[in-house]
Parts: structure tokens; C-alpha cells; sequence
């Protein structure tokens, strides 16, 4: 699959999971329909999410549109297996949702196919177009030496477009770069305005194989929307004085008449080894606000002025130099 067919904005549906907060199904659906009215053509997903009610729920509105013309990422290590525990209790991994499924780590070559089967019923689709690892940080051997190869398999017989990994880390993603032939890497959280690990190696490197990056997690959790206290970071509240400096990064923002969230977004979306963002968002006006933000250029003096106060690694990319 041509990953020039993502467009430079993707929608992250873990939020269609009711992640952290519950949203109806006529919420959700309205979510993917204004993604589609602001032409965001890329939409990513997981079992994770909210125990298949991401995939459901996107899969609904995904049906009712011309299937060549958008592209759907989803991601297999989780199956999902029915809990007669789980009654009247919630999901405890960060989705307010019945507790009807546990997630199970299966990195194995049936548990790829399998997975896949499952998400593909759950989105009412013959084909997805992306197929990441799902965090594989404790199975690094069964992912390099069973999933990917199971994937490629996959994607050689073309029931998929192609192949990645989707980790909140840097470190590992380089590796499996390095060790197997992977199409892209999602790489969420860290390469933000509060964490660049990812120029380490990860950006470099993709660049040079010619490995397509898509950024997610660009507000790091909703901190590098709001930094307020109480603020997540990372899937956990934020410290006191990572909110601090989320608060200061977004006054020299403010100096150059940029919003916080606007130059979260930008950082990431100029990299040159960076195919597409993918921004989540709860409701349709979340939608048009993110997109608006990132459609609205950053002038380039914003990010030395970040590097010269200690907030900004002097070798991040500016998007105004890409």
C-alpha cells in the first residue's frame, strides 16, 4: 500500500473505546463522520481499545463509506477472550467499558491471524490496510521472530497493505527497524514538545530505510492540551512539575500568538521522516479544532526560543526548515 495515501492527518480512535470518558455510540459515530468532512482519510485502531468497541464502532460509519478511498490501521498481541467474571465490573486498562473481555498477549503466528479475523468481523471489513505489533515491549522475541514474519506473510498474500509496530517507546521500534522489514512505525508520545527520544535513533533511522513514521500521541496524553494539574501525561496524572513545564512551554508559545496544542502538533508533523499524525478526539468539535490547529502554521522562531530556554532539544526538527 502507498503510505502517501495516508494524508498528513489521521484520527486516532482510541477515544471511540470510551477511553478515560464514556461517549455514546451516536457521539462516536458523529466523530468519525466530521474526520471525514474536514478529509482525514486515515483512521487508526485496535482490540485494545475499549475491548473491540473502537473497532465497532468505526467500522459502522467506515460502511457506509467508498471503501478505496480511506485507509484503516489496526493492530494484533491482544486477543480478546470472553470473561464470565467480568460482570459488573469495568474495564480496569483505562476504558469505560463492561469488563465482558480479557486481553490476552499472543504474539504467536496463529494468534496474529486470529486476531486479525476478529478485527476484521469487528470492522465489517474484507482487508485492512495497516497491521502494527501492538506494544510487544515484554515479547520482543515472539514479536521479531513470529508476528512480523506472520504479518509479512499476510501482507505478500495481500490481505493487508502493510506492516508496522506501534509502541509508546523509541528504543525498541529502532530494533525491530533494524531486524525486519517493516513498511511504518507508530510511534506515540515520544517525540513531543515534553520528549524527543525518538531523535535518538528511531527518526534517523526510519529516514534512512525509508520506513514511514506516524506520530501519535502528540499531546502526550492531554498535557500538551491543557496543562493544568490533574492533566494525564502518559495514561497517568501528571506530576507537579511536568505540568510546570508543559505551562512554561506554552507561554513562549504564547509570545509568538501560538496555542499550546498548535505547536504540539506541528513539532512532530515536520519531521521529514514523518508520514501522517493521528490526532484522537472525543467529539466532532474536538475533531475541528485539532485540525484547524494543525493546519495553522507555527512561525519558526517558536522553536529556538523553546531550545534556548531548556525546553526544547536543540536537534529537533523545526517544521519551518522541513
Amino acid at each position: 500500500m502507498p503510505l502517501t495515501r495516508l494524508g498528513r492527518w489521521g484520527l486516532g480512535c482510541a477515544q471511540l473505546g470510551n477511553l478515560y470518558t464514556a461517549i455514546t455510540d451516536e457521539v462516536a459515530a458523529a466523530t468519525v463522520e466530521r474526520a471525514w468532512e474536514e478529509g482525514v482519510r486515515y483512521f487508526d485502531t485496535a482490540p485494545h481499545y475499549g475491548l473491540g468497541l473502537s473497532e465497532r464502532r468505526l467500522g459502522a460509519v467506515l460502511a457506509g463509506l467508498p471503501r478505496e478511498e480511506f485507509v484503516v490501521s489496526t493492530k494484533v498481541g491482544r486477543l480478546l477472550e470472553p470473561d464470565p467474571t467480568g460482570a459488573g465490573r469495568r474495564d480496569d486498562q483505562g476504558f469505560d467499558v463492561p469488563a465482558t473481555h480479557r486481553r490476552v498477549w499472543d504474539f504467536s503466528r496463529d494468534g496474529v491471524r486470529r486476531s486479525l479475523e476478529e478485527s476484521l468481523g469487528r470492522l465489517g471489513l474484507d482487508r485492512v490496510d495497516i497491521v502494527y505489533v501492538h506494544d510487544p515491549d515484554a515479547h520482543f522475541a515472539a514479536a521479531l521472530g513470529e508476528a512480523l514474519p506472520a504479518l509479512v506473510e499476510l501482507r505478500d498474500e495481500g490481505v493487508i497493505g502493510a506492516v508496522g509496530v506501534g509502541m509508546n517507546q523509541a528504543a525498541m521500534p529502532a530494533e525491530f527497524v533494524r531486524r525486519s522489514n517493516l513498511d511504518v512505525v507508530l510511534i506515540a508520545g515520544r517525540y513531543t514538545l515534553l520528549d524527543q527520544r525518538a531523535l535518538d535513533e528511531l527518526l534517523p533511522l526510519c529516514r534512512e530505510r525509508g520506513v514511514a513514521v506516524v506520530a501519535a500521541g502528540v499531546f502526550n496524553g492531554g498535557i500538551l492540551a491543557t496543562p493544568t494539574p490533574g492533566a494525564m501525561y502518559d495514561y497517568a496524572e501528571a506530576p507537579a512539575e511536568l505540568v510546570a513545564r508543559a505551562a512554561r512551554i506554552a507561554e513562549i508559545c504564547a509570545h509568538h500568538d501560538v496555542e499550546l496544542p498548535q505547536a504540539a502538533i506541528a513539532l512532530p508533523a515536520g519531521h521529514p521522516a514523518v508520514a501522517a499524525v493521528v490526532l484522537g478526539a472525543h467529539t466532532p468539535s474536538q475533531v475541528s479544532a485539532n485540525l484547524a490547529r494543525a493546519r495553522r502554521p507555527v512561525p519558526a522562531a517558536v522553536w529556538p526560543d523553546l531550545a534556548d530556554s531548556g525546553l526544547l532539544r536543540p536537534d529537533a526538527v523545526s517544521p519551518a526548515e522541513v
